[in-house]
């Protein structure tokens, strides 16, 4: 019989919560939620080696350990960096961090347009929702900003480059959910961009998932492009019978017509399960889905602000459409 685990203490603004060893700051945060949970841009749990690259999780540690009391002197990246039995972390309520979260967000939206009122992310951004809480009214800086044209990268997905801000998870979900891997980061520095190889075409079964694990608007679906604002749509959780993927989605209806499909997505905005490309772009009718309800979204967003009506009020589905039964 194995022994069981030890787990240790650890707290962040004076909330303090028992964490298994090896868990990062972040992780050890979000077990005790609430609004001390840092930002994250780049890192993604359900992907391997996410994280450290856009700096916007940042802490202060102002307790090192039980075992060795001292504060670490620099602010340390949250989504990398383990906790350890004793550690204490400030997060709102230091101001080291919320200077330099202020000032990652600067550079973040240095070459950003302010395309927020036809960008089909509009919502859902989580760089929208880190620039109303720390961005400043105008730029700093004198350079012209980087331009690149939009262009297909796949039958169904739009790469607006302007957008992107080399969080590299897009990257991490071709290597880790197909079998091969036709795009990444080309160049370096300044000049660093998101890009296909010989301009070749994405079409794995589960490229789509690049479209949901991209936290601006990069990637956008080409089959709902300026079809709706995501405030005007109702996200229904449904599931439907795939041979590829769990079936388990939510899709974003506008009266009786399905605008898209995408994956459940918990608080954090990550997807609890990565869903097929034919169930993504391919089922925009409702024969094809068992609909079991509205889905509440947790992170704070416009959507959250729907007035959600009862299941059979809230809007009236085709007789073709099976809704399922609880407990089905």
């Amino acid at each position: 019989m194995s022994e069981e685990i030890k787990k240790i203490k650890f707290t962040i603004d004076g909330q303090t919560a028992e964490v298994l060893p090896g868990t990062s700051i972040l992780e050890a945060a979000r077990q005790i939620g609430g609004k001390s949970v840092p930002p994250a841009m780049c890192y993604y749990s359900k992907l391997e080696a996410s994280g450290g690259r856009c700096r916007t999780c940042l802490v202060e540690v102002s307790k090192g350990s039980d075992a060795d009391p001292r504060p670490i002197p620099k602010l340390v990246a949250s989504c990398r960096t383990n906790v350890m039995d004793g550690m204490e972390v400030k997060n709102l309520t230091s101001e080291k961090t919320q200077d330099a979260r202020e000032g990652v967000t600067e550079f973040l939206l240095i070459n950003h347009p302010l395309d927020c009122p036809i960008c089909d992310q509009a919502g859902e951004c989580h760089l929208q929702d880190l620039s109303y809480e720390h961005g400043v009214e105008q730029t700093r800086t004198e350079f012209i900003r980087r331009t690149f044209e939009p262009e297909d990268i796949g039958e169904n997905i739009k790469l607006n480059m302007n957008r992107c801000i080399l969080c590299a998870r897009c990257v991490l979900v071709a290597d880790q959910l197909t079998e091969k891997r036709e795009h990444g980061i080309l160049f370096r520095g300044y000049h660093a961009e998101i890009s296909t190889y010989l301009n070749k075409a994405l079409d794995s079964d589960f490229i789509g998932n690049v479209i949901d694990v991209c936290p601006v608007g990069a990637l956008t679906d080409r089959t709902a492009r300026f079809a709706s604002r995501v405030w005007f749509m109702n996200p229904m959780n449904a599931t439907c019978k795939c041979e590829k993927c769990s079936g388990k989605a939510v899709i974003w209806m506008k009266g009786e017509e399905i605008i898209r499909v995408t994956g459940r997505k918990d608080e954090w905005g990550e997807v609890e399960e990565f869903i097929c490309d034919t169930c993504r772009f391919h089922r925009k009718d409702l024969k094809f889905w068992n609909v079991e309800g509205p889905r509440n979204i947790d992170r704070h967003s416009v959507i959250s602000l729907n007035h959600y009506k009862k299941p059979e009020e809230y809007h009236r589905l085709p007789e073709n459409a099976k809704v399922a039964e609880i407990g089905e």
